[in-house]
Order: structure tokens, then C-alpha cells, then sequence
């Protein structure tokens, strides 16, 4: 039997989905609270960075599949190993929407567990997600709760439509109002982390000093 055929076989049986939000990195476009601080090519640099260390904590994780959501176009030949990385465009208006229809669209396909996150933690590894993936099969949520009151990370083994509605994204609002919405389900929370938005977030951190130096 062809090995390629095995590989596709394979994959049908995963039932762990990753979805992994990225903003096309554009310059002036990404990472904008850095970038008041920093200016916008060494917030472009940062932000380049953080994709290359997504990638290196998602690449070889082992039966879950993986999909990138472009939030402007999908690019070919990038970072991204179409190989590895099933690559799909946002869909809606608004970051609960688009996230929503990613879910939906995974739980059509067949998937029992689906796990969120974005493109530019640098706090989070492969050990934390193989964690995330390990505390989905004995909860119905999981969320990575960020120091700035949002979520690193969201996963769900069946759709919840309120998690992604009435939110102010971006604000520190946004987990306390999504542990509301989930306060009658079985949801554990992971470690808390820092998220990467401002100068502060990353200042004491040696891995971001080179890009720092001038500032």
C-alpha cells in the first residue's frame, strides 16, 4: 500500500484539530501598540519571530492535525509548510465570528477535539499544547488565560456560539466575560501567560533584546 495513501488514511483518523490564527505580516499592519514604541519595522522584525517560534512548537506535534487561518490572503510559499499546515482564510466580520466559523467549520469535518490559538505567543510551547490537546479529552474547555485579561488559547470539544459573542476583543474583559458564558460547563484553565501587545510585555525578556537595542 503507497505510504502517501497511508499518511492520508492517517490523517482522517485524527480527531485533534489546531487552528492557528496568523495576521499577514505586512509592515505597519502588525503588532501597532509595539509599534508605538519600537516603530513599525522592529514590530514587523518581533512579529516575525514570534511566527518562527509558532511554527517550531506546532510543527511536529504528533496526531493533531493543523490548519493556518490567514487573516488577509493565503500565501504559498512562506513559512507555513503546506506539507504540515492545511491553509484557510478568515471568514467574518469580527474576530469572535471569524473564530466561530473556524470551529464550526472543523466540527463539520469530523474533529472531537479543536484548540485555538494565535500566531504571536512567544511565553507558550509544544509541552503546552500537548497538555491543552491531553486536558480536552477529560474537559469539555480549556482556556489559556493571558496576563492581560484575554486568552492565549481556546479549545472546545463541542460548539458553545456565546464564547464568541458580545465580546470587546483586545480588552481585558475578554476572559472574565468568556468564563461566564461557560460557568454551567467542564472547563479547566491552563497556566496563565504573558501575551506580546506592548513594549512592556517584552523589554525583560533577553530573547527580544537584539531587536531592542536601539530603542
Amino acid at each position: 500500500m503507497p505510504r502517501k495513501f497511508i499518511n492520508y488514511i492517517l490523517k482522517k483518523l485524527n480527531k485533534n484539530l489546531l487552528l492557528i490564527f496568523t495576521r499577514n505580516p505586512e509592515l505597519g499592519k502588525c503588532k501597532t501598540r509595539l509599534a508605538a514604541k519600537t516603530g513599525d519595522k522592529t514590530a514587523l522584525d518581533i512579529y516575525k519571530f514570534l511566527l518562527d517560534h509558532t511554527v517550531s512548537i506546532t510543527q511536529n506535534l504528533k496526531n493533531i492535525d493543523k490548519q493556518v487561518h490567514y487573516s488577509v490572503a493565503i500565501r504559498e510559499n512562506d513559512i507555513w509548510d503546506a506539507s504540515i499546515y492545511n491553509k484557510k482564510l478568515q471568514n467574518g466580520d469580527d474576530l469572535g465570528i471569524r473564530m466561530e466559523n473556524a470551529f464550526k467549520q472543523g466540527f463539520a469535518d469530523g474533529y472531537q477535539n479543536i484548540i485555538i490559538i494565535g500566531s504571536d505567543m512567544y511565553d507558550i510551547t509544544k509541552a503546552d499544547l500537548e497538555n491543552a490537546f491531553n486536558q480536552l479529552n477529560k474537559n469539555n474547555f480549556v482556556i489559556g488565560p493571558a496576563t492581560d485579561g484575554g486568552y492565549y488559547l481556546l479549545g472546545m470539544k463541542k460548539l458553545n456560539s456565546a464564547i464568541f459573542r458580545n465580546k470587546k476583543w483586545g480588552t481585558d474583559t475578554v476572559l472574565k466575560d468568556t468564563l461566564n458564558n461557560l460557568k454551567d460547563e467542564k472547563t479547566i484553565l491552563l497556566e496563565a501567560k504573558n501575551d506580546v501587545d506592548y513594549y512592556e510585555d517584552i523589554k525583560d525578556i533577553d530573547a527580544f533584546k537584539p531587536f531592542l537595542k536601539n530603542i
